[in-house]
């Protein structure tokens, strides 16, 4: 009795144990299973969640990608490359200020351009003859400031100076008075093109007058040497050929170019009136028809207009017979001109042009050849005022100042329409194509300058 109880104890124990260890084995096994999940779920979100931070951060990149783009872009300009420049120590540095239009310089510009301890200004040096200027000057080693107000300038004239330590832009009319220091002032503002000067008469006198007082006041404060940019328009309709500097005129004092001409004159005589009254050291160059790159299209001149004309296919005006003649410089002479007569000691004044006469319709037809072009040539009524002969004596210039042009004028008319081709190129993709601006004088006459 005692075994068989004996033996279903033990069993009933044995049944338990299979059971529990059953029961363990059980567990274990679903623990191992879910082990497996959870390390599946965590490897599968895990991809899931690398893949969606791949695609974001391919987002990321095409958005960002531009922006550096733009970013190394910046940095190029702010690294951008300058023509050489000269090193000048202190003494030698000039500060100057230059005026800049004289007959070539869109209307109300001004350009200040200042030689002397280190600072050189140039009011309208953002135009044609200033823009050049400032090259000259920054590559010759002098710190140079632009003061121009933008009216028909452009930044891109001097854009490649920007940033340059040497090199300060600062938007100003000469009209209003200009307080700063200086050694050396090239006053060079005033509307020149027929078209411009025209255009608004009372400014155009005023440039010349209040902004040649304002000049001469700056030059009598600070003790500076100033520069007039005059013109071959004071001679007006001579009597005289060849212009020599003694020649004091054939000019109408109430005509439609009186504003220019007559204003210049002016400023000639307020010149020498502060030279014999305050001992203002002076410079007057009296320049002729000057060409080359940065001119304005459409400013109405004869070179710019037959130029345009002749890339574009349209017929070359002629106004009158064409026997009137004119001799023109290229702006590099010019420059060179400006500088050598500044530096000098020759105060009364020096004609800065190029003695080689051409009349306007030799000259029409020379540009056609150099264009190639097929344009007819178109003659026009006659202009009221227009010189019917111009030439320089610079027989004073090659004495006193070693200096005449250099630079061949079928060389110089070729570097012109390299540039008047390369700014169609660019007006075309803007969506302007400029034409001819004619002067407004009366009868609706245009004249040749």
């Amino acid at each position: 009795m005692v075994s068989k109880a004996l033996l279903r104890l033990v069993s009933a124990v044995n049944r338990r144990r299979m059971k529990l260890l059953l029961g363990i084995a059980l567990l274990a096994y679903v623990a191992s299973v879910w082990g497996n999940f959870v390390n599946m779920s965590f490897l599968l979100n895990r991809s899931i969640q690398e893949n969606g931070e791949l695609k974001i951060e391919s987002k990321i990149e095409e958005i960002v990608e531009p922006l550096r783009e733009k970013i190394r872009d910046l940095e190029k300009s702010f690294t951008q490359k300058y023509p050489p420049v000269k090193f000048l120590s202190e003494k030698d540095r000039k500060r100057i200020l230059s005026l800049c239009t004289s007959g070539f310089l869109p209307f109300s510009r001004t350009c200040l351009c200042w030689l002397t301890g280190g600072l050189v200004k140039i009011t309208g040096g953002a135009g044609f003859v200033g823009s050049h200027l400032t090259d000259k000057l920054m590559m010759d080693g002098h710190e140079v400031t632009v003061v121009d107000n933008f009216f028909t300038g452009r930044k891109r004239n001097v854009e490649h100076w920007i940033g340059h330590e040497n090199f300060e832009l600062i938007n100003h009319d000469v009209v209003e008075p200009l307080y700063i220091e200086v050694d050396q002032i090239y006053h060079l503002a005033s509307p020149a093109s027929p078209p411009n000067y025209m255009y608004n008469p009372i400014k155009t006198l005023k440039t010349n007058t209040i902004g040649t007082l304002n000049m001469l006041g700056l030059a009598k404060r600070v003790g500076a040497r100033l520069l007039l940019a005059s013109t071959s328009e004071v001679y007006g309709d001579p009597e005289v050929h060849p212009q020599s500097e003694d020649y004091w005129g054939h000019v109408n004092p109430i005509g439609p170019r009186a504003c220019y001409d007559e204003g210049k004159r002016v400023a000639e005589t307020m010149c020498y009136a502060y030279m014999k009254q305050e001992g203002v050291e002076v410079r007057v160059a009296r320049i002729f028809n000057t060409f080359g790159p940065r001119m304005h299209m459409n400013d109405g001149r004869v070179v710019s207009n037959f130029i345009l004309q002749a890339l574009q296919g349209e017929p070359l005006t002629v106004y009158g017979s064409g026997s009137q003649t004119r001799a023109f410089q290229y702006v590099s002479d010019l420059v060179n001109g400006l500088v050598a007569l500044m530096n000098s000691n020759v105060s009364s004044p020096v004609n800065l042009g190029n003695p080689e006469e051409h009349t306007i319709l030799e000259f029409a037809q020379l540009i056609k050849s150099l264009v190639g072009s097929g344009s007819e040539i178109q003659f026009l009524s006659e202009a009221q005022d227009d010189p019917q002969k111009r030439k320089p004596d610079i027989r004073k210039a090659k004495m006193m100042l070693a200096w005449e042009p250099v630079v061949p004028l079928e060389e110089g008319l070729n570097k012109a329409i390299h540039y008047f081709r390369k700014e169609l190129e660019y007006q075309a993709n803007n969506q302007y194509i400029p034409k001819p601006k004619p002067a407004r004088i009366k009868k609706g006459r245009t004249r040749h300058n």
